[in-house]
């Protein structure tokens, strides 16, 4: 038996929300504030340790459910569901044990449903008397005057919805044939006096645990006592714990006479103050030491070096202390589903960790996700064999852990009109199979593992092709934000992440689509043109054995009259393989932008909401007022910055070779920067450190004064910068 999908309605940023849960680790990951509290929370407030009584507060309205319920209430109308609810969908199989849900909880006995849905609800019930009610209190509220602010339905609902709204725990028949639950037929299984916590056990580990390596504080020696407490009923740890009993009373039958020479004195003045008869005040100390309570206070965790020396918990990092915690907390909890051996565990249990990467640093959390589903894969083990499997889901900000993970395991949590979806990454691998790209997805994903899995994280994404900008986008990026207003947000202090892709960043449309992350992709032109090849009388062209006429690719500037193709993929991809040079020169930059079409799939022109650029070189007019057309990075930088290279050509050892052509002097090459980035770049990563190094800092305190950034990469950051 097992969760196989969450619903979650009006809960906080919970508007509308579904969650696919596999069948043991599900690995919630997105940005924040995207809702993965939100679930843990709404998971505890129904069937967790929060759900003996009502422990919501009118805060945990979805604010658009808010309006909607002051429309309802300003117009009398209390028609459709006004409340906030989880529903769980949970699949059994043969095999399971049902008698937990038989009769009153499963709903259909068609052998072809196999689905159970509960749901839980915490809806306006008395929706008259509220009317009644806030009528009553306007009436007092407009009584106090004009000059007193008047409190509106929120206010009076924030103190007072408890008396109106009511918690309800439902079956709700699960159609089979359409895969859609049916609310207008339930069971309430508060009437039918059905315990959830028979069927469902869940359990959380929340971010906000209890470790510290203050001095006197000993966080994890206090979980000895409480895992004593819980391996004590085991049948498997019995001969362990009688051997520790019984060496607990042969202390205290030693520790009786050490407390007799101890307290001899005292005792012997006790014995003078007398009582009714002789020796009738006598007492004695004697050792009655208890294994629950002395482990309770008087166990330390330490940590061995070498085998040769023991330090105390305290002396340890941070980082160790949450990982020991957290494993200290997960056995606690695998024995509180175990259950004691004369109650059976439940039918389904839910862990909830949440963002176990606290404190440690990335090693450490590769080596958490590879190593929890090992622990956590062995279940609920019982020695009656009334096992059961353990389902976990882990929210995580990490992109250690991330890369580390199971594909198959992420579901990517994301903000889209004020309201969360999610998505499962599996998900994305059928749509590369679908279209025959298998390869591509495997690229992305090495990519994602070994490279940048904060892709997921991000806010928004660089895609660029080379080293060169990779070492220079920070500066380029720190010119804009030198430039523009400072009421705008610094590019360098967004979530912004560069992934190096070469010319290859059409593979990761997919992907940047399923995220759904404004996307920039800097990329080159690539003009070309084609030519006949001659035979070497330079007449007569030579032929394919078809008789066509044999021809080759000449690169060249943009700017070249002959200038005819792109060899670039991503361009072609993203605009169409029918689009020619002159069509890539007449784009503007609204002209540019795309958005992936829903149902053609095709990334299509779109003005206002698209979210994906591809920038690359633009005609530009340099300080000498000449006109070029770049084809690359390279000549477009040189065009636009002849005299930043005329003054400092002997600081270039590493990036530049035959620097006498780029020579202010030299008569033929001097002003030709496309010869300057064919001919004259010798190492592309050591131009550009080059570049930074003999950059300077103007009067203003400007960085990187001393040179421009090429007209087509400010337009893209600029766009880029904007929300």
């Amino acid at each position: 038996m097992k969760i196989t999908k969450i619903k979650a309605n009006n809960y906080r940023l919970l508007k509308d929300f579904e969650l696919d849960l596999e069948e043991y680790l599900s690995l919630v990951i997105g940005k924040n504030n995207c809702g993965k509290t939100s679930l843990l929370s709404i998971l505890d407030k129904f069937i967790g340790s929060k759900s003996n009584g009502n422990s919501f507060t009118f805060d945990d309205f979805n604010s658009e459910f808010k309006d909607e319920l002051k429309t309802k209430i300003e117009s009398n109308d209390d028609s459709g569901f006004l409340g906030l609810s989880l529903k769980l969908f949970i699949e059994y199989d043969a095999h399971d044990d049902l008698s937990n849900v038989g009769n009153t909880v499963m709903m259909d006995l068609d052998p072809n449903n196999t689905t159970i849905v509960l749901a839980f609800e915490y809806k306006l019930e008395k929706f008259h008397q509220l009317l009644l009610d806030f009528t009553t209190f306007k009436a007092k509220e407009a009584a106090k005057g004009e000059e007193h602010i008047q409190k509106d339905i929120f206010h009076f609902l924030k103190n007072n919805h408890k008396e109106y709204f009511k918690i309800f725990k439902k079956t709700v028949l699960f159609d089979v044939a359409t895969s859609i639950e049916n609310d207008d037929i339930f069971i309430d299984l508060i009437k039918e006096n059905i315990r959830i916590d028979n069927i469902i056990n869940f359990k959380l580990i929340d971010a906000k645990r209890n470790v510290s390596n203050k001095e006197p504080e000993k966080s994890l020696s206090s979980l000895s006592s409480k895992i004593y407490k819980k391996v004590e009923a085991s049948e498997d740890e019995e001969e362990a714990i009688e051997k520790f009993k019984d060496t607990l009373s042969t202390t205290d039958d030693l520790l009786d006479d050490v407390y007799a020479g101890i307290f001899k004195d005292i005792i012997e003045d006790i014995k003078q103050f007398g009582g009714i008869k002789k020796d009738d005040s006598n007492i004695k100390i004697v050792s009655t030491l208890q294994h629950r309570e002395l482990l309770e206070g008087n166990t330390t965790v330490m940590y061995d070096i070498s085998g040769e020396h023991a330090l105390p918990e305290n002396y340890n990092g941070l980082g160790y202390m949450n990982l020991i915690s957290m494993i200290f907390e997960i056995k606690i909890l695998l024995h509180e589903f175990q259950k004691e051996q004369s109650e059976k565990p439940a039918d389904i249990n839910l862990l909830f960790i949440e963002e176990p990467e606290a404190h440690t640093h990335p090693q450490m959390q590769y080596i958490f996700i590879e190593n929890i589903k090992t622990l956590l894969s062995k279940g609920i083990q019982r020695d009656d064999r009334q096992n059961r499997k353990l389902q976990t889901i882990i929210s995580t900000h990490s992109t250690h852990i991330a890369s580390k993970s199971d594909f198959h395991d992420i579901k990517y949590f994301k903000k889209e009109n004020n309201r969360v979806v999610s998505k499962n990454l599996k998900d994305l691998e059928k749509e590369y199979v679908t279209n025959g790209e298998e390869l591509n997805y495997k690229f992305l994903k090495q990519y994602l593992t070994l490279h940048r899995a904060e892709l997921f994280f991000a806010d928004k994404a660089i895609f660029i092709e080379g080293d060169t900008e990779r070492i220079l986008l920070p500066a380029m990026m720190k010119k804009i934000d030198q430039e523009s207003s400072h009421d705008e947000t610094p590019l360098l202090s967004q979530n912004i992440s560069i992934v190096e892709v070469g010319a290859y960043a059409h593979i990761f449309e997919k992907f940047i689509d399923f995220i759904g992350v404004k996307s920039l992709v800097i990329t080159d032109i690539d003009s070309y043109y084609e030519q006949i090849v001659y035979k070497d009388d330079k007449v007569t062209p030579k032929k394919h054995k078809n008789g066509n006429d044999i021809k080759e690719t000449v690169k060249c500037p943009a700017s070249d009259n002959n200038a005819m193709y792109t060899s670039n993929a991503s361009l072609k991809f993203f605009y169409g393989v029918d689009k020619k040079v002159s069509d890539f020169i007449t784009f503007t930059l609204n002209e540019k932008k795309l958005k992936k079409d829903f149902d053609s799939r095709c990334w299509v022109v779109d003005d206002d909401d698209g979210y994906l650029i591809c920038i690359y070189q633009v005609q530009e007019t340099n300080i000498e007022t000449v006109s070029y057309h770049a084809r690359s990075f390279e000549d477009a930088f040189f065009h636009i910055n002849k005299q930043f290279f005329y003054d400092n050509l002997s600081n270039f050892p590493l990036g530049l070779k035959n620097t006498r052509y780029m020579n202010k002097s030299h008569d033929d090459y001097k002003d030709d920067v496309y010869y300057w980035a064919e001919h004259c770049v010798d190492k592309k990563p050591a131009l550009a450190m080059e570049i930074l190094l003999n950059s300077k800092t103007d009067g203003a305190g400007n960085q990187f004064s001393n040179w421009n950034t090429p007209q087509y990469i400010k337009e893209g950051l600029t766009w880029l910068k904007q929300d």
